[in-house]
C-alpha cells in the first residue's frame, strides 16, 4: 500500500463518485419518462437506448466526440505516436471530421426515419429497412463480437493509465475502473451516458491543453523539442515514420477510410445521429464536434510524440501519458489531469457497453426469445441490468491478458464494425433499390474479407485490410441487389413517402 500515490488517486476517486451520482440521477429521469409513456418495456427501451431523442447541440457534440475519441485517442494513440513519431500524429488527424462525417452523411434523414419506424438502434433501423431477420441477426452478432473486443481495448487502456499513475496493480486498476463504468451504465442508460459524456468532454479538453502546454514548456519550446526528437531518432520527425516502409501512401490512405469517412459505420457513433432534438441541435453538434475533435486529437498525439524527449525506459508506449502526467504535475494536479484520458475511455466504453447490451436484450432477447417483455417495464429494466453486468464481467476477463499496444485491438474492432455496417446503413438510407439480399451479401463479404486479411494478408496491395473489405462489400451489395427484385412499394413509401 505504501507505493500507492494517494495524492493522484484521491481526485480520480472523487471524479468516479461523480459518475455514480450522474448515473443514478439519470436513472430517475429515465424512470419518470418511461412512466409518462405507459410503463411498458418498449417505453423503457426507448429511454434507455436513445434518451427520448431530445439531445441538444452542445451535448450532441460532446457525446459524439467523447464516444469516438477513446482509449485509442488518449492512451493507445499517444503511445503509438511515442513509438513512431510525428508521422502517427498526421495519421491520427484523419479522425478529426468524425462528428462532421457522421452527422452530415446520416443527418436529418436518419433521425426522421428512425423516429418513423421507432428504431432505437442501428439494428432496429436495418431490420425495418430490409425487413430481414438474417440482416438483423448478423448485425446483432457482429456488434456483440467486435464491440466486445473494442471494450476490452478500452479497459486495457484505462487500467494501464491508472497503473502507471497511481501505483495500483494492473488487476486492481482494471476492476476499479470497470465496476464504475458498468454500474453507471446499467442504472443511467443513454441519458446517463450523454450527461457523463458532456462533463467528460469538457474535462478531456482542459486536460489535453494542460498536458500539451507543460510538455512544450518542459521541453524548452517547440523548436527545441523538435531538435531533441531529431537527435534521438530522425525518423520521429519524418512523415514516413521511424520504421522504414511503415507509413506508405496506400497505408495512410487506408487510415483516412478506417478512422475518417467510414466511422459512419460504427453503431455507437451512428446511434448518436438518432438522438438529437432538432435541426438547430444537429448543426451545432457538427460545429462544436469538429472543433473539439481537432483540439483533442492534435493535442494528445503531439503530447505522445514529444514525450520521447522527456520519458524513456517505459515498458509500453501506452504508459507515456500517465508517466508525463505524474512527471509534469504535482500529485493532486496529476490526478485531475488524468481524469481527462480516463473520461475519454469511460465515455467510449459506456457507449459501447450500452450498444452491446441493447443488441443482446432488445434486438435478440425481446424480439426473438421473450417478446412479452415489451409490455413489462420492470422485467425489461432488470434484464438490461443483468445483461450489463454479464457483458461487463466478460470484457474484464478478456482484458486480464492485454496486448503490448492496445491501439491495434481497438482498430481491429472498429474495422470489423465498419465492414459490417457501412454500406447497409448508407445505401439503405439513400438508395431505394437496395434490398435485403444485397445487404446480406455486403455484410458477409465485408466481414469475411476483413477477417481473412487480418490474419493472412495484413497489407493487401499495401493497404490496410479495411480498404479491400469496404470495396468488396460495396461491390457485393450492388451486384447481388440487381440479381433480385426491388423492395416492395410499401417499404419504399414508408422510407421515402412516395
Amino acid at each position: 500500500m505504501g507505493d500507492i500515490q494517494w495524492g493522484t488517486l484521491i481526485p480520480i476517486l472523487i471524479y468516479f463518485i461523480l459518475m455514480y451520482v450522474i448515473g443514478f440521477y439519470a436513472s430517475s429521469l429515465n424512470k419518470k419518462a418511461s412512466l409518462k409513456k405507459g410503463s411498458t418495456g418498449d417505453a423503457y427501451i426507448g429511454e434507455h437506448l436513445t434518451g427520448g431523442r431530445d439531445t441538444g447541440g452542445f451535448v450532441l457534440a460532446m457525446t459524439m466526440v467523447a464516444t469516438y475519441l477513446s482509449a485509442g485517442s488518449f492512451i493507445g494513440g499517444p503511445g503509438t505516436a511515442y513509438t513512431h513519431g510525428l508521422a502517427w500524429v498526421f495519421l491520427a488527424m484523419a479522425q478529426m471530421p468524425t462528428g462532421y462525417f457522421t452527422l452530415s452523411v446520416l443527418g436529418k434523414k436518419f433521425a426522421i426515419i428512425s423516429r418513423k419506424v421507432n428504431a432505437n438502434s442501428i439494428t432496429d433501423f436495418l431490420k425495418a429497412r430490409y425487413n430481414s431477420h438474417t440482416v438483423y441477426i448478423i448485425a446483432s452478432l457482429s456488434i456483440v463480437f467486435f464491440l466486445t473486443a473494442a471494450m476490452a481495448a478500452q479497459l486495457i487502456g484505462a487500467a494501464r493509465l491508472l497503473q502507471g499513475s497511481t501505483g495500483l496493480t494492473y488487476t486492481t486498476s482494471l476492476l476499479f475502473f470497470a465496476i464504475t463504468v458498468i454500474v453507471h451504465t446499467a442504472v443511467g442508460g443513454f441519458k446517463g451516458v450523454t450527461l457523463n459524456d458532456t462533463l467528460q468532454g469538457v474535462v478531456m479538453t482542459i486536460s489535453t491543453m494542460a498536458l500539451l502546454v507543460m510538455t512544450v514548456i518542459k521541453g524548452g519550446g517547440v523548436a527545441n523539442v523538435i531538435q531533441t526528437m531529431k537527435g534521438i531518432n530522425p525518423g520521429t520527425i519524418s512523415p514516413y515514420g521511424v520504421t522504414e516502409g511503415f507509413m506508405t501512401i496506400p497505408w495512410v490512405t487506408s487510415f483516412w477510410i478506417l478512422v475518417g469517412f467510414a466511422v459512419v459505420g460504427l453503431p455507437a457513433i451512428s446511434q448518436r445521429a438518432m438522438s438529437y432534438k432538432d435541426t438547430k441541435s444537429l448543426k451545432a453538434g457538427i460545429k462544436y464536434g469538429t472543433v473539439v475533435s481537432l483540439v483533442l486529437l492534435l493535442g494528445m498525439h503531439l503530447v505522445g510524440a514529444m514525450g520521447i524527449t522527456l520519458v524513456s525506459g517505459i515498458e509500453s508506449g501506452d504508459l507515456v501519458v500517465p508517466t508525463l502526467s505524474t512527471m509534469l504535475f504535482s500529485p493532486v494536479l496529476a490526478g485531475i489531469i488524468l481524469a481527462g484520458p480516463l473520461a475519454a475511455v469511460m465515455s467510449t466504453l459506456d457507449s459501447q457497453l450500452l450498444v452491446v447490451v441493447g443488441s443482446i436484450v432488445s434486438d435478440l432477447t425481446v424480439n426473438y426469445i421473450k417478446p412479452d417483455l415489451k409490455h413489462d417495464m420492470k422485467k425489461t429494466r432488470m434484464l438490461f441490468n443483468v445483461g450489463t453486468f454479464v457483458v461487463g464481467a466478460s470484457i474484464i476477463y478478456i482484458a486480464m491478458d492485454p496486448p503490448e499496444l492496445m491501439v491495434w485491438l481497438n482498430l481491429f474492432a472498429s474495422a470489423g464494425q465498419i465492414s459490417t455496417f457501412l454500406w447497409p446503413t448508407i445505401l439503405g438510407l439513400y438508395w431505394k433499390r437496395a434490398n435485403k439480399q444485397g445487404a446480406i451479401a455486403s455484410m458477409v463479404s465485408g466481414i469475411g474479407v476483413y477477417m481473412f486479411c487480418n490474419y493472412f494478408w495484413p497489407r493487401p496491395f499495401g493497404f490496410h485490410p479495411i480498404t479491400l473489405s469496404v470495396a468488396v462489400s460495396l461491390l457485393g451489395f450492388v451486384a447481388v441487389t440487381y440479381m433480385f427484385e426491388k423492395p416492395s412499394d410499401e417499404l419504399v413509401e414508408k422510407f421515402w413517402g412516395i
